[in-house]
């Protein structure tokens, strides 16, 4: 186990990462491109400005880990362990990440580009989307229950396909509620 580890402008692409468990380290300006974390385990890590494109992620352990201004194009969160999974998101493009069937209630994105993102069937209650841009998101079969839209843009969101009790919009993100109508709704 590596513990209490700084870890800066690291090429794991070109150097393997040791296949071990991490805890409370951070990892800045890393590049993880195509790497094979499938299986590795990260406890309390911070990785801040860190591009994970092609990265797999089978069975990998994400606990209480948080993503700053990262690059994680197509990552399939779906595929990653679910035993203790929470993370959080701050100035992330996650465009095309999927998160299909995942329970990550309570998650944060923050200032996040979640275009084209998959959330099918998954359990978001009280998740908080904050100033996202969530254009193609897919919302289907998924719990909504007090999830926080309220910053958030350019989603389409069927209210009849998804549990949505308490869940908080502006008067501004209504039009993305009903864009299955085919309204076109003026200010």
């Amino acid at each position: 186990m590596i513990t209490d580890r700084h870890f800066k402008s690291e090429d794991f692409e070109a150097n393997n990462l040791p296949d071990t468990e991490f805890e409370a380290c951070t990892f800045q300006n890393c590049n993880f491109s195509n790497c094979n974390l499938s299986g590795m385990q990260f406890a309390e890590c911070i990785f801040e400005n860190c591009d994970f494109t092609g990265a797999l992620t089978g069975g990998t352990q994400l606990k209480e880990v948080s993503f700053n201004e990262c690059k994680l194009l197509g990552m399939q969160f779906s595929e990653c362990s679910d035993f203790l999974l929470q993370f959080s998101f701050k100035k992330c493009n996650l465009t095309y990440a999927s998160f299909h069937k995942l329970k990550i209630k309570k998650t944060h994105f923050s200032n996040c580009k979640l275009e084209e993102a998959d959330f099918s069937q998954a359990d978001m209650e009280s998740t908080v989307y904050d100033d996202c841009d969530l254009v193609g998101a897919i919302f289907e079969r998924t719990n909504l229950s007090k999830t926080d839209f309220r910053t958030s843009r350019y989603f389409s969101i069927d209210p009849a396909n998804n549990r949505m009790k308490g869940a908080r919009f502006s008067l501004d993100g209504l039009p993305g509620l009903l864009v299955k109508y085919g309204l076109k709704i003026e200010v």
